[in-house]
């Protein structure tokens, strides 16, 4: 390109979850970001900056991108943090930009809608109602029959997510669907999502639209612990992995993002695998998170920042594999609630090769918990690895995990 295209990135996520999409972006386009405090380790990658009082409000946004329009005109406008995605919607459509349409963006943040748009279209997926109440929930529950799932409306990475086998445990578990919430999700006044239980197993692909035109570049495959919870506690990427090329699969993909008009952009969607076929669960407006695409670059060389940017700013995605291997990660949490942790590490000597990353996520202090107090926020740490086969890959992250060690102690509270 004779001169990079002017991208304004909305906020950035954590680091350790997300660098590896700027350090991806940086030298093809000039950056421009969105923060609500001054930058620190994104400063590497990025042109220039604009504090914000918040980041959380569309009207903000907009003015401050209207202003940065005039001086230096923006190309294309990229967010991947969920709380924000609608937000950076509003952006592109005030600049008459791709990806600027917020009912679209919409459609997927709100499960509700989501839901509503695919049982229009005609795409498989579990039946689901929204619920006011706990005793609407029973009802709705004994219509469809037992197992069925409590669903948080507004969440994303199966948080509030409950499978419940009789009236007992949901109205044990409505508080936990209902109450379970992450600093700046949307409020709505009705919650929950009762939804048929899907038997299967889950995976996700993260795919680029351009056009109406959906390109997969990652598919994942879920690990889940902590039953009946639904913790995402691992993934695993096969470059070879035969649902790539399941036509049925591809099928109900293309349709879901048909349903919910999905033109422009990146989305990450999840689909239960099902005996009677894959069935929606959601779709989400935005680059997977839980470096599921960090795995689909190390498995295939596709870059998904590079897809995301490229879409954003109006232009066809590059995705041109140059390797076929197997990518996982793996997280891990302490065992009881409520644990101070005192040191948590990783020995680093005699890991096989296939070990790519060991990140260390708390410091020495914190208190953490194992889910469902816990929830994403209760990881300790996380590992990654790459190998020629998903069994070299599974052992690879059964060495990291014996190597990592932690040590605490139970929070005591006044009077205990």
């Amino acid at each position: 390109m004779s001169e990079r295209p002017h991208l304004l990135v909305v906020a950035t996520g954590m680091r350790l979850f997300r660098e590896y999409i700027l350090r991806s972006i940086g030298p093809r386009y000039r950056i421009h970001m969105f923060l609500h405090a001054e930058p620190t380790w994104e400063k590497e990658y990025i042109e220039a900056w604009t504090v914000l009082e918040t980041t959380l409000e569309a009207d903000l946004l907009v003015e401050a991108a209207r202003a940065l329009h005039e001086k230096s005109p923006i190309d294309g406008v990229l967010c991947w943090d969920e709380a924000r995605i609608l937000q950076t919607a509003h952006v592109a459509e005030a600049l008459g930009l791709p990806g600027g349409d917020v009912a679209m963006v919409n459609r997927c943040r709100d499960k509700h809608l989501t839901r509503t748009a695919l049982a229009e279209y005609g795409v498989p997926q579990p039946a689901s109602y929204l619920v006011d109440t706990v005793e609407d929930a029973r009802a709705i529950a004994a219509d469809l029959g037992y197992p069925v799932i409590l669903k948080p409306r507004a969440l994303a990475a199966s948080l509030g997510v409950v499978k419940v086998n009789n009236p007992e445990e949901l109205t044990e578990n409505w508080e936990f669907a209902h109450d379970t919430t992450v600093p700046e999700a949307p409020h709505y006044d009705v919650k929950v999502l009762v939804e048929e239980f899907a038997d299967g197993y889950e995976i996700s692909i993260d795919s680029a639209v351009f056009h109406g035109q959906v390109t997969p570049f990652c598919l994942a495959r879920k690990e889940i612990g902590y039953p009946p919870y639904a913790e995402e506690i691992g993934h695993y990427v096969d470059a070879h992995d035969p649902l790539l090329v399941d036509q049925e699969l591809m099928k109900v993909l293309a349709d879901a993002h048909a349903a919910i008009a999905f033109t422009d952009g990146v989305t990450h969607t999840e689909i239960m695998m099902t005996a009677d076929g894959p069935k929606v669960i959601e779709i989400n407006a935005r680059i997977g998170g839980d470096m599921i695409p960090y795995l689909g670059l190390q498995a295939t060389g596709a870059d998904p920042g590079l897809a995301a940017a490229a879409v954003a700013c109006g232009q066809a995605p590059e995705l041109v594999p140059d390797r076929a291997m197997c990518g996982g990660v793996r997280f891990f949490y302490v065992d009881e609630n409520e644990t101070i942790l005192d040191s948590v590490e990783f020995d680093k000597t005699d890991l096989p090769g296939t070990v790519d990353q060991l990140v260390v996520l708390m410091e020495p202090g914190a208190n953490t918990s194992p889910p469902p107090v816990g929830t994403l926020w209760g990881r300790i740490a996380y590992a990654t690895a790459v190998a020629t086969s998903l069994d070299d890959c599974r052992a690879g992250l059964d060495a990291a995990e014996k190597a990592l060690t932690w040590s605490g102690h139970r929070l005591v509270k006044e009077g205990s």
